[in-house]
C-alpha cells in the first residue's frame, strides 16, 4: 500500500475531550480510507483509462473523499479545492480541459508540472467531465486524453497522500491546544470550536448550496447547476455530506446524539423519495417539493446538532459558524 499510516498521528499528548476522538477515530482514519480508494481509482486507470471501466472506482473514490471533504480545517482549508473545485459558476473546468485537449498540452506527461495547472482541471470534477461528459469520454487508449485522466487519477492519489501527511503533522496542533509553541489553538475551547464550527459550515453549504443551487427560484430551477449532476451523484453528495457531519458530531461529543441521529434517518428516508438522483427534474413542482423537503430535513440536522452539541459545549444555538463566533 501506498498510503500513509495514519497512526502516526497519534501521539502522546493531553486528552481534549472530544477532539482527540474528532481527530483519531473521524478524520484520520477516513482521511487513510480516501487515500486507499484514491490508489485504487489510479491503479484501474494505470491499468485501462477507458472511462466504463472506472465509473466504479471512481464513485468509490469520490464517496471515501466525502467522508472529509467538508472539513476545511488546517491543511484542508486550501488543499481541498484542488481534489473538488465546485461550485464552477464560469465553467472553468470545460474551457481548460478543452484547451489542454486541443493542444495536447505536454504537462500531462510531469506529474510535477501538472499539480502547477489550474485547479478547475484538476481532481473529481475534472473526472467527472472526462468519464461522464460526451464533449470528453469518446477516448481510446493511446489518445492524448488517455494520458490526460491517468495524469488526473495519479493527480487525486498525490493529494490525497499530500492532505494525509500534512494531517499528521497539524493534528497535534487540535490535540494540545496552549501548549508551547502552539499559537493556532489556546485552549480546550477553541480546538472544540474549530471542529463544531466545520459541521455546521457543512450542513449549511449542503442545504444552501448542493441543494439550493439547483433549486433557484420556483419559476426557474437550475438542475445542472447541481453537484456532480453528469455522474448522477447529486443527492448521493448531499446526504454522504450530511453523514459526514453527524460522524464527526458524534465523535466530538462523548454521549449519545439520539435527535441527530433520528434526524439524520429523516434524511435517508427522504433522500429515498427522490426519484432522479442528478435533480435534472426539479422544474417540476412535486419533485422539486422532495428536494425542498430534504433541504429542510437537513436543516433540521444542524439544529440537533446546536441543541445536543453546541449546548454542552457552551456553544448556543444560532451560532454563526461562518465566522466561528
Amino acid at each position: 500500500m501506498r498510503h500513509l499510516i495514519y497512526a502516526a498521528a497519534l501521539i502522546a499528548t493531553p486528552a481534549v475531550a472530544g477532539v482527540e476522538e474528532a481527530v483519531n477515530d473521524y478524520i484520520l482514519p477516513h482521511l487513510a480510507a480516501f487515500t486507499e480508494a484514491a490508489e485504487v481509482l489510479d491503479d484501474a486507470a494505470q491499468e485501462s483509462c477507458e472511462a466504463e471501466g472506472l465509473v466504479g472506482p471512481y464513485n468509490a473514490a469520490f464517496d471515501g473523499w466525502m467522508a472529509v471533504a467538508d472539513v476545511r480545517l488546517g491543511p484542508s482549508e486550501q488543499g481541498a479545492l484542488s481534489l473538488s473545485f465546485w461550485p464552477d459558476k464560469r465553467g472553468f473546468t470545460e474551457r481548460t480541459l478543452a484547451d489542454l485537449i486541443s493542444n495536447k498540452d505536454p504537462v500531462v506527461e510531469d506529474q510535477a508540472a501538472f499539480e502547477e495547472i489550474s485547479i478547475a482541471a484538476r481532481g473529481f470534477f475534472a473526472l467527472e467531465r472526462m468519464l461522464y461528459d460526451s464533449q470528453f469520454n469518446d477516448y481510446a487508449e493511446g489518445d492524448y486524453a488517455c494520458t490526460l485522466v491517468r495524469a488526473l487519477t495519479r493527480d487525486v492519489v498525490d493529494q490525497a497522500t499530500a492532505l494525509q501527511a500534512q494531517w499528521n503533522d497539524f493534528a497535534p496542533l487540535l490535540l494540545d491546544p496552549g501548549s508551547a509553541g502552539n499559537t493556532t489553538y489556546l485552549d480546550e475551547a477553541e480546538a472544540q470550536r474549530a471542529i463544531y464550527t466545520q459541521i455546521l459550515s457543512a450542513l449549511e453549504f449542503t442545504k444552501d448550496t448542493r441543494l439550493g443551487r439547483p433549486l433557484g427560484e420556483v419559476a426557474r430551477a437550475r438542475p445542472t447547476r447541481a453537484e456532480a449532476w453528469r455522474s448522477g451523484r447529486s443527492l448521493t453528495q448531499s446526504v454522504l455530506a450530511t453523514e459526514a457531519a453527524v460522524g464527526l458530531a458524534e465523535a466530538l461529543a462523548d454521549w449519545e446524539l439520539p435527535e441527530t441521529r433520528a434526524a439524520l434517518d429523516a434524511v435517508r428516508e427522504q433522500a429515498e423519495t427522490i426519484t432522479d438522483p442528478s435533480f435534472q427534474n426539479i422544474g417540476d413542482l412535486m419533485k422539486r417539493l422532495d428536494v425542498e423537503i430534504l433541504q429542510q430535513k437537513i436543516d433540521a440536522v444542524e439544529n440537533a446538532v446546536e441543541v445536543e452539541v453546541g449546548t454542552r459545549y457552551g456553544i448556543t444555538p444560532g451560532f454563526n459558524s461562518s465566522d466561528g463566533d
